[in-house]
């Protein structure tokens, strides 16, 4: 009986153990191989005194080893916490400070990044090495380090380990989300948490072993727990997406042919890029059944070119924050594709074993089209809270009051909705903390940016408030040209007063020939505001 996510590995291998799990780079290992390899991993692992509840780092790019990482972790029954390969040294310092992490499975080639991360004060004692090493790339890391290579690992008994006594409450992960204050906040997931997620998937798009899905989010992004876990759960093949291949959209749609990918799960800016630049109508994507997206809004002028590029394929528009994985789904229809629309599709309805509702600012439930309120969410898809912070946990993770027959916990999202016009589905409206007061008038800034996408000559947008002191906020554009477009400041202020009230027509407008993303692949707005 599966009930930590280990046992979906397990169970898989003892049915398909010939069956490719994972490939990466035309390379590929079977369902009993990642087993076996997973199996040697925890051994290492307990060999450097890892137990149950322990938090054990991942610092290592997309790879074979990022997938024998997480399972390895948790086979000795720990929690696994994604470290950005590319985050700056003092932010992963402060992650490991934060929840103690003191073993860390990693690679050679990040040796060289860790005695910058000492510097910060990281309190990591044990190294355990996913590939080969000489004493040569050690470099400068400090004294009495302790360091494990492949071939320690490799020696250990491959079979399967003894039960580490976790149950389904325990943690399976620890990912670390931006926070308001600065410092990051640690998101505790449980195995049973991130189980609803998994059945849900693998139930909704009628998964099978048949199956190949990209993986194309890193580990410390919470898309990866679909790329990952919902296929191992169907027995299915897992293609790890190189981290360079997004910049390269021609590759990746080459990628989705070649590897005859069925099932991808995207961020709408990867699949814009694909639109913009990846020449679709060149590759054939008739085995591609399912795309889904999620992690921001997806412009809908791309949306609809997408739909036409592979028009036979089911569309998704999924959502939520990292504190719930995904807890609402909208199936993209034909109506929703008509050449005057502007707005994107909705997010949709509550997931099975699921229920996001919604509460306006009188404290009622929204239950009419055209009243906004706060989207709130409930269930065992919820979140553990913020490791270590219990104060930010309170705000966030509050009782439930709408539920008053016996004590639960629902996770407050920050984000707006309001009932789509059919009453059944949500439309997304904006975060709490990007409605923005300028003149005195409430501002949405994702409406604005809907503005400015409708524009044929406007390829992306961003729009950010920056503080002043007489008004509340000035509104500031960022604007990148379709290929071969000249706009002018001018031009594309005028196109806005037609489309929007005054109030929201930015002061700014700042002309650049790309936005900066995220490691996630999302635009960088705090990058843009404090440029």
């Amino acid at each position: 009986m599966a009930f930590l996510l280990p046992h979906l590995l397990t169970e898989s291998a003892a049915r398909l153990p010939e069956k490719e799990a994972v490939r990466f780079k035309g390379e590929g290992l079977t369902y009993a191989q990642l087993d076996a390899l997973t199996n040697q991993v925890a051994r290492a692992l307990q060999a450097a005194g890892v137990h149950r509840g322990d938090r054990v780092g991942l610092y290592v790019h997309k790879s074979f080893a990022s997938v024998i990482g997480v399972f390895g972790i948790m086979k000795t029954g720990a929690a696994y916490v994604p470290l950005d390969p590319n985050s700056p040294a003092n932010r992963l310092a402060y992650i490991t400070r934060n929840c103690d992490i003191q073993v860390m499975l990693t690679a050679v080639n990040k040796l060289p990044e860790l005695p910058a991360m000492f510097e910060e004060g990281t309190p990591l004692n044990t190294i355990i090495l996913l590939d080969e090493y000489t004493d040569d790339d050690t470099g400068e890391l400090p004294g009495g380090l302790n360091i494990a290579a492949w071939s320690d690992i490799a020696a250990n008994d491959d079979g399967p380990l003894p039960p580490t006594g976790a149950i389904e409450t325990d943690l399976a992960y620890i990912l670390y989300t931006s926070g308001s204050t600065g410092a990051p906040k640690g998101v505790m997931i449980s195995h049973r948490t991130i189980f609803t997620f998994v059945n849900w998937c693998y139930e909704t798009f009628n998964m099978t072993e048949h199956d190949r899905m990209t993986g194309h989010a890193p580990m410390h992004f919470d898309l990866s727990t679909f790329d990952v876990y919902a296929t191992i759960k169907a027995g299915a093949t897992v293609v790890l997406v190189p981290e360079k291949l997004s910049i390269f959209p021609s590759q990746l749609a080459a990628l989705l042919q070649n590897e005859q990918i069925t099932i991808t799960y995207l961020v709408p800016s990867i699949l814009a890029m694909m639109v913009n630049y990846g020449r679709l109508s060149k590759y054939d994507f008739s085995k591609l059944r399912t795309i889904l997206f999620a992690g921001e809004v997806f412009p809908i002028k791309y949306l609809r070119k997408l739909v036409a590029a592979i028009p036979h394929a089911d569309y998704f528009n999924l959502y939520g924050p990292t504190e719930t994985n995904v807890c609402t789904y909208y199936k993209v229809q034909e109506k929703d594709l008509t050449p005057d629309r502007t707005e994107p599709v909705p997010i949709g309805i509550s997931c099975e074993n699921m229920e996001a509702f919604a509460v306006g600012d009188d404290g009622q439930l929204v239950t009419e089209t055209g009243v906004e309120g706060e989207l709130w969410v409930r269930g065992s898809c919820v979140a553990q809270g913020y490791w270590g912070d219990p104060e930010k946990t309170a705000k966030g993770f509050v009782p439930n009051t709408y539920q008053p027959h016996f004590n639960e916990v629902a996770y407050r999202t920050g984000d707006i909705v309001t009932l789509d016009d059919d009453g059944i589905n949500w439309r997304y409206i904006g975060r709490r903390d990007h409605m923005v007061k300028s003149r005195g008038y409430r501002i949405e800034l994702g409406e604005v940016e809907s503005a400015f996408y409708s524009h044929k000559g406007i390829k992306e947008a961003a729009v950010v408030a920056i503080p002043d002191s007489v008004i509340g906020s000035v509104l500031k554009a960022f604007v990148v040209p379709m290929d071969g477009d000249e706009l002018s400041e001018h031009d594309v202020k005028a196109y806005c007063v037609a489309h929007l009230p005054r109030y929201m027509v930015p002061e700014r407008i700042e002309f650049r020939d790309d936005l900066p993303k995220t490691s996630t692949g999302k635009i960088n707005r705090v990058l843009l505001a404090n440029s």
